[in-house]
């Protein structure tokens, strides 16, 4: 591959390198934040030799490169130092919603600090390798060395995430480096150990230990980003090299202190408190769930959301259960799923990619997979859910944990090695389970290969209108995954009411347990999906009223689904309906029925 090529056809393609206001990169993509998104053109980024596909979500424009993506990363940058820069902040373009801008901040900031979390778990993955051989005695100065420095990045995680915070807020990473330094120095440790009430020009100052958290320090960075600004606006030029930092650093720290820090601790331990509460009661739900879910999450960008729980809980607990178990199902699930496609493909190509990313995955990399056969397949996405959520299952009951901070997968295998010798030997099971639950799911399901109907495919059809609105189609969705049909074509309704009824005779397949989506199978073989709303899921629930559930027969016409139309829209949701078939290669033409104003029972998607 042409890095240095592929960079420029990149930068070309999104407007240049003026355009950039953020770039920063995981595992297998690029993530961008621009000053004008509407000059990046997705369609043709996605063309490109070396691209395997195109996300936007989370705030963020994202390019899933695979493997090479930190060469190409390089590439770029080396093209951005040589571009002049303004920074001179840039407007235009809509503002994304709340979820979005916080899905954004912990990508954004979390995203530098993946390597050094990394490092250090693998390094106590060894020491764990080393202690159960009986190589390295507990007792030993050798075991105290390589302890501490597996335990640095997590120690000091308030400074490792204080610079992408920096990066984010758009200020100085050396003063939020330093602000961080300061909640973790060692007159203040001692000062909480001590746990003698203090006080700072006579206000009270919450004893809080800050090593090892997460949420305090990117709100202080936060306050620090305004404060700084407000130093550089205010600070005569004559004196404004020393006056500068002095303002930002006497300001932001006591507000650190007294108030950011106290309150980011607070959240830290609600969220602490809230996934061991579902842990002590139903040890399985979590990581089925993740086990399900994580392709949903990583295709919309949230799976970060879960970083910030299982790193507070490494740091606290020295394991964590909210992502790792779930995520190793999902992961091995995944390539379970495609590298069935890749022993049942007659395709050379597509034998070929679902080989090489199958095998990507069970390793612990998704998106290759995910974005390359899975999304395009369609029903070895399914499989690969169903065997997350298999494999979930089995974790979660087990008991499963993950020590150490590391992408599950077979290379990983050290990370679930800890005091619980039976814990690794959970970890293997589980990765059988989830693969050849996925293997089995996804050779069963089977999939279509080209552009004929498959053995499974479904006959001509009409679905209905499930509610009274403006009928549009899916590019009028402000969300990609829909307006780009990523899970399928379909149309969508603006409601008018909060009703939806069955589009067909069928079964009731997916109901939500938060109620924004339901997922029917009609008895002419359509796979329909009904979504309420964008991002509606963050509602968890709030305003919907089931009247379905799964398993239920059906009949057009029948109410499945009761919602709060204007509670919804007053909480600031867009609440369109896309209405999704989701098996889309089982047909040759998918196609609105009508369009303008429509009412429940009207014919809304053809279907040949």
């Amino acid at each position: 591959m042409d890095y240095k090529a592929l960079a420029q056809d990149i930068i070309r393609l999104i407007g240049g390198t003026e355009n950039i206001r953020q770039l920063t990169h995981c595992a297998t993509r690029l993530r961008f934040e621009f000053y004008d998104k509407g000059k990046a053109d997705a369609k043709k980024i996605e063309a490109l030799q070396g691209v395997i596909s195109v996300v936007e979500k989370g705030g963020q424009f994202q390019i899933i490169i695979g493997n090479e993506v930190q060469s190409v990363f390089r590439a770029i940058k080396s093209e951005m130092k040589d571009t002049p820069h303004n920074d001179t902040p840039k407007t235009g373009g809509e503002k994304p919603s709340i979820v979005n801008r916080i899905i954004s901040v912990i990508s954004t900031t979390f995203t530098p600090v993946i390597p050094a979390l990394i490092g250090g778990g693998m390094i106590k993955a060894v020491l764990s390798i080393l202690v159960l051989f009986s190589l390295v005695n507990e007792t030993s100065s050798t075991y105290e060395i390589i302890n501490f420095i597996s335990d640095a990045p997590f120690y000091f995680m308030p400074v490792l995430l204080a610079y992408g915070a920096a990066m984010k807020f758009q200020c100085s990473p050396i003063m939020a480096m330093t602000l961080a330094c300061a909640l973790l120095h060692p007159t203040w440790n001692s000062i909480v150990e001590a746990g003698e009430s203090i006080s700072f020009f006579g206000i009270p100052v919450v004893l809080v230990s800050y090593s090892s958290s997460v949420i305090p320090i990117i709100l202080s960075v936060w306050i620090l980003s305004y404060v700084e600004k407000f130093a550089e606006k205010y600070s005569p030029s004559v004196i404004k090299f020393f006056l500068k930092p002095l303002i930002t650093m006497f300001i932001s720290i006591p507000i650190a202190l007294l108030v950011v820090g106290p309150l980011g601790n607070l959240l830290n331990d609600l969220v602490q408190a809230g996934a061991d509460f579902l842990n002590a009661r139903v040890s399985w739900l979590i990581p089925m769930l993740m086990g399900a879910f994580q392709p949903f999450l990583t295709l919309t960008g949230t799976a970060w959301a879960m970083t910030p729980i299982a790193t507070s809980q490494i740091s606290a607990l020295g394991y964590e259960v909210v992502n790792g178990p779930g995520m190793l199902a999902s992961n091995i699930a995944q390539g379970g799923a495609t590298l069935a496609v890749a022993v049942k493909a007659k395709n050379k190509d597509l034998k070929q990619l679902a080989s090489s990313s199958g095998f990507t995955a069970v390793m612990g990399i998704t998106e290759p997979c995910l974005y390359g056969v899975l999304l395009k397949l369609k029903r070895p996405f399914v499989a690969s859910m169903i065997g997350g959520a298999v494999g979930g299952i089995y974790a979660g009951i087990s008991g499963l944990v993950r020590y150490s901070f590391v992408s599950p997968g077979l290379t990983a295998i050290p990370a679930f090695i800890g005091e619980n010798p039976m814990n690794v030997v959970h970890a293997i099971i589980t990765i059988i389970i989830s693969f050849v639950a996925g293997f089995i799911a996804a050779w069963v399901l089977g999939f279509k290969e080209d552009g004929t109907p498959d053995a499974a495919a479904a006959s001509s059809a009409i679905i209905k209108a499930p509610t009274a609105g403006r009928a549009a189609a899916l590019s009028e969705v402000n969300d990609d995954v829909f307006s780009q049909e990523v899970l399928g074509k379909g149309a969508a309704i603006f409601p008018e009411e909060g009703k939806v009824y069955a589009p067909a005779d069928g079964t009731v397949t997916i109901f939500f347990e938060t109620g924004h989506a339901i997922g029917m199978e009609t008895d002419s073989g359509a796979e329909i999906l009904i979504h309420v709303g964008i991002d509606t899921v963050n509602l968890q629930g709030k305003y919907f009223t089931p009247k379905a559930k799964v398993g239920d027969q059906v009949k057009a016409g029948d109410l499945l689904l009761e919602f709060d139309l204007d509670a919804i829209r007053k909480e600031g949701f867009d609440t369109v309906i896309p209405v999704i078939v989701t098996n889309t290669p089982d047909y040759q033409d998918i196609s609105p029925a009508c369009s303008g104003s429509i009412k429940p029972g009207d014919d809304f998607i053809a279907l040949k």
